[in-house]
């Protein structure tokens, strides 16, 4: 039995291989019961945002060969299009892995407080779908005090800052006065939560969100004194936003060529400036082509990211020293099932 790791994230891979190993929430399920059925797989977790694609794994026989080719079939790839961005980490490492990731410590923004309640998010997933075991069972539980005692006992999490901060953070480089702005964001999520907060702080002019379910659109508008709108009636509005962030969930593009270009000549070709937060992205890469339009993906926020880095480095050495010390004490619980004999016992 064994422990393993594998992912692709925004280090080893730009969005465009990313996007291509993204599980959404219309087929995360399905993904893990794959999983699982896959001989020598005994239990499994998936973890899918936009900066990364993991799956941890208990192995019985299987091995990372498996789980690679599971991952390409799956997506119905070929192994080569994306085995030179794959790493894989195995027991010890996996676990350590783990700990960096729900930390924050992993994150392109360093010590971001979203990945935890992501990673909580894909653990739920897997125990509602019983695809997570005990043994997986344990370790994440386990992480998730570890976490907690991170963000407690450092200042990795203090002065938060996210992908919606940095988002906001260029925007305002981009237009000095926010007050005479328009805000367009698209989705409802807890990301685009925290940018129609960013905004609200930094003093913008108008919100509008726009997002599948109406409902959920209208009660994040009204939060920041916005207005709410549908994903078909984006076309009608786009002219009028200065700023559009979009952060959906959907597996096709909601923002296309064709409607920007004629938002530009409604606008006068007044500059606009967009930040895709999506993976898979929200709008088509060829909207970055045209003239007056600034398109940013999460890789391309890179600058401001490293900012908040540095200014994060001894916090996030303090934290390190936590993690070695609660993996080895996982670590120590794991042999010690093997050295009393129990671990038959443990998986039924």
């Amino acid at each position: 039995m064994s422990l393993l790791a594998i992912g692709i994230n925004h280090k080893t891979a730009p969005i465009v291989i990313r996007e291509k190993v993204n599980f959404g929430p219309d087929i995360i399920v399905g993904a893990l019961r794959s999983l699982t059925e896959r001989p020598g797989v005994e239990e499994a977790v998936i973890l899918s945002t936009c900066n990364r694609t993991e799956a941890y794994c208990v192995l019985r026989g299987a091995d990372v060969e498996d789980i690679c080719q599971w991952l390409t079939d799956f997506h119905g790839l070929e192994l080569e299009t994306i085995s030179p961005y794959i790493y894989n980490h195995r027991d010890r490492d996996t676990i350590a892995h783990l700990l960096r990731v729900a930390s924050g410590l992993d994150s392109m923004v360093l010590g971001e407080p979203q990945i935890l309640g992501q990673v909580k998010q894909a653990y739920q997933t897997a125990a509602d779908a019983a695809t997570s075991g005990k043994l997986l069972g344990k370790l994440f539980q386990h992480t998730f005090s570890v976490a907690k005692q991170i963000r407690t006992d450092t200042a990795i999490g203090h002065s938060p800052v996210s992908i919606a901060f940095a988002a906001v953070s260029l925007a305002r480089q981009i237009f000095s006065d926010l007050s005479q702005q328009t805000a367009l964001l698209i989705g409802a999520g807890e990301t685009i939560e925290l940018a129609a907060r960013h905004l609200h702080q930094h003093g913008i002019g108008r919100i509008i969100v726009a997002n599948r379910t109406l409902e959920r659109a209208h009660a994040l508008a009204n939060q920041f004194d916005g207005y709410s709108i549908s994903l078909p009636e984006i076309p009608t509005h786009l002219a009028e936003a200065d700023i559009i962030i979009s952060s959906t969930a959907s597996p096709l593009p909601v923002l296309g060529k064709g409607t920007v270009e004629s938002a530009l000549k409604k606008r006068r070709h007044q500059p606009m400036f967009m930040v895709d937060i999506a993976v898979p992205r929200d709008i088509e890469a060829e909207v970055g082509n045209l003239n007056d339009v600034y398109l940013y993906t999460v890789d391309d926020m890179q600058e401001v990211i490293e900012e908040n880095m540095r200014s994060r480095q001894e916090a996030a050495e303090q934290a390190m020293e936590i993690i070695d010390l609660h993996t080895d004490e996982f670590m120590g619980w794991l042999r010690s099932l093997d050295a009393a004999g129990m671990i038959q016992d443990y998986r039924r």
